[in-house]
């Protein structure tokens, strides 16, 4: 790659966190990989060896495990055995079903340093990395767990006529979920998403990515120790193009986390069974820091909103926006606090961030870099890989000078890289920001708290916050996160998230008299009478 001169940097390379003195082979051991395959949907007739595929630790890229690989005919298997599953479990009292969360949240949290290291074996992010996903599914448990049983009740709804109509609206199961979850997020995004489909009365069959599916493998065993019953959760793995469709052709209900394009074909395929589908895709997300921002609150934002996870993050920043007033002071303190990040792929707290999860993303980030360099830009700090970390280290990037004809400028990098750029005006930030198809989040970064949710309102995206990166609105679980534009369909957390797993039915019972001509009244009599009273309801405030 272009080689980028530390002077051209501003400084020096990253520091390197200290080792934590534990291997990935020492804290994943054989003995409970070769446990955890056994959750896999795969062989088709018992007792014959199934195909494998083979995984690798992103810290070394030394083989991390070898697990069974699916077949379409093993994920039609799978839809029987959570189907049989499914009516046993959807006829349990709702508070039965949601106790099973209460005690998963439980266990996951005494049990998270477990899962810790499989995250980190499986995505090489740094540790306190993998917790936010710890962190993120015991909110989500802990919230469907208490709401569930209210969110899902009958609730008597107003009926045609009063006293004589009595209306219920009733939530039921849509059946077996199927579930095609990514590598970057492999607990949040798996387990995160299967629960509140669990609390209303849903069976999942979930594809998880191949790289990290011992993550999935591992909460479907402690959710079965927590009460689910072990066939209400099927897991297949294998190639996308062949294990997702034949997921997507026999699901009740989509829910799918990937890219853009993937997701558009998901999409038409529910559509052509007349199956719904939830989709949270790309983004290219904008923190906007106007010219009243607490300029060092703004920066330790910045270096969380960008480098979480190495930037493989849907809901993390690409793009910078820095009112011209503030730009170099902000500029000169970011970049010092980039360069200042401790790398570190240790199996331990204390790296501030990890190395990339695959050699796609490692290539895609060097390309965005190194045209973006040579088409003009400026490295403020990082732009460069460091193999003597590991294979898939890149440092965290900061680009000034991008143009809108750069890939970096307008292409999702799902990278520790970000580009920034100036602005004068409020105007000129949110025509800006909303320049893109994508509008899954953004950040707004002021001292005045009114003015910061005023121009929150004027951003395009599904989730907005104000003096914060992404964590204020995906951690707030009682509202709805999704995207608009190119960044998806539906939502998950709050209401939404769990009424995506229902039908709505209504149930309305008559008495006394049809809602027809009766008792002698002929159809002009039948018509006067209900006219009256329909004007009658609306004096009276009925809706």
């Amino acid at each position: 790659m272009t080689d980028i001169s530390a002077e051209s940097r501003g400084g020096g390379r990253n520091p390197v966190a200290p080792g934590a003195g534990r291997t990935v082979a020492s804290a994943v051991p054989q003995s409970l990989i070769s446990r955890l395959a056994r959750g896999v949907t795969a062989g088709g007739v018992e007792g014959q060896n199934p195909d494998t595929v083979q995984t690798t630790a992103p810290l070394t890229g030394e083989l991390l495990a070898t697990l069974p690989r699916s077949t379409p005919a093993d994920v039609e298997t799978a839809f029987g055995l959570a189907r049989r599953a499914q009516k046993a479990w959807a006829a349990l009292p709702l508070r039965r079903r949601a106790a099973v969360l209460l005690r998963f949240h439980d266990l996951l949290l005494k049990r998270q340093d477990e899962v810790l290291d499989l995250v980190q074996a499986e995505t090489g992010k740094s540790r306190l990395h993998a917790f936010d996903e710890v962190l993120a599914v015991v909110m989500v448990a802990r919230y469907y767990g208490r709401t569930a049983p209210s969110l899902l009740r009958d609730r008597r709804r107003g009926g045609a006529i009063p006293v004589l109509t009595h209306t219920i609206e009733a939530r039921r199961p849509k059946g077996v979920i199927g579930q095609i979850s990514p590598w970057n997020y492999p607990l949040e995004l798996s387990v995160g998403d299967a629960l509140p489909a669990f609390a209303a009365g849903n069976g999942v069959v979930n594809k998880p990515d191949t790289q990290t599916a011992l993550t999935a493998l591992w909460a479907r065993e402690l959710l079965i120790e927590a009460g689910l019953p072990a066939d209400l959760w099927q897991i297949v793995i294998g190639d996308g193009p062949v294990i997702g469709p034949a997921v997507v052709e026999r699901a009740d209900y989509v829910s799918f986390t990937g890219s853009t394009r993937t997701g558009r074909e998901v999409a038409q395929q529910a559509a052509a069974r007349l199956v719904g589908a939830s989709l949270e895709l790309g983004g290219k997300n904008a923190m906007l820091v106007l010219a009243d921002a607490d300029l060092d609150r703004a920066v330790d934002g910045a270096v969380r909103a960008c480098f979480s996870s190495a930037g493989q993050l849907c809901v993390s920043v690409e793009r910078l926006f820095v009112h011209r007033s503030v730009a170099e002071v902000f500029l000169a303190k970011f970049a010092e606090r980039t360069r200042a990040m401790r790398l570190g792929g240790g199996l331990a707290y204390g790296a501030e961030m990890g190395s990339l999860s695959s050699e796609r993303q490692l290539e895609v980030t060097v390309r965005h870099v190194e045209e973006a360099v040579k088409a003009g830009a400026t490295v403020l700090a990082g732009g460069q890989a460091r193999p003597e970390l590991g294979p898939l280290f890149f440092e965290p990037t900061i680009l000034d000078g991008v143009t809108p004809d750069m890939a970096v400028c307008t292409e999702e990098t799902f990278g520790p890289v970000v580009s920034v750029y100036r602005f004068d005006t409020e105007d000129e930030a949110v025509t800006v920001a909303n320049s893109t198809p994508y509008g899954l989040n953004s950040s707004v970064w002021t001292k005045d708290g009114r003015r910061g949710r005023a121009v929150a309102a004027r951003l395009r995206t599904g989730t907005v916050n104000v003096n914060e990166g992404y964590a204020a609105a995906y951690g707030s679980v009682a509202s709805p996160m999704g995207g608009m534009g190119d960044s998806g369909l539906g939502r998950r957390h709050g209401a939404e998230g769990i009424l995506r797993y229902t039908e709505g039915q209504t149930i309305a019972t008559q008495r006394l008299m049809p809602i027809a001509p009766a008792y002698g009244l002929d159809d002009a009599k039948f018509a006067m009478l209900l006219s009256k009273g329909l004007r009658a309801m609306k004096a009276l405030g009925f809706k």
